[in-house]
């Protein structure tokens, strides 16, 4: 069994910014055929900030903790910012993953990155 922080049973249990957002700015959805899990990630953006981010994640407990951080960790910063975000700083801020599911920090920044670029293309940028 995988040893899990405080902090990723805490984001599992409790996920924050579950949802949609209708209308959204950006959206990025990644997912891994391997294991199945699946993100998607809206982003509003307001003056170049991330004015809200919501989630929806079809996977596994990790999966759904490193969604809640990468949308905790986003809200309100710059879209230079959250394009900085890496998933390494998401691991780091969950107190670390167990080594078979690293990956799904991976999915988390991939996912908002993507969301980023939609909302680029849209924008013309």
């Amino acid at each position: 069994m995988a040893f899990y922080s405080q902090k990723v049973m805490e984001h599992f249990a409790n996920p924050r910014n579950v949802g949609q957002i209708e209308n959204a700015d950006g959206v990025g959805e990644v997912g891994n055929p391997v294991c199945g899990d699946m993100m998607t990630f809206y982003i509003k953006v307001k003056d170049n900030r991330v004015e809200d981010v919501k989630f929806k994640t079809f996977g596994c407990g990790a999966a759904i903790a490193v969604s809640s951080m990468v949308s905790e960790m986003a809200k309100g910063k710059t879209i230079e910012e959250v394009m900085n975000i890496t998933n390494d700083d998401v691991a780091k801020e969950l107190g670390g993953l167990p080594p078979n599911k690293m990956h799904c920090s991976n999915l988390g920044a991939d996912a908002l990155h993507k969301a980023v670029e939609n909302y680029k293309s849209k924008q013309g940028k």
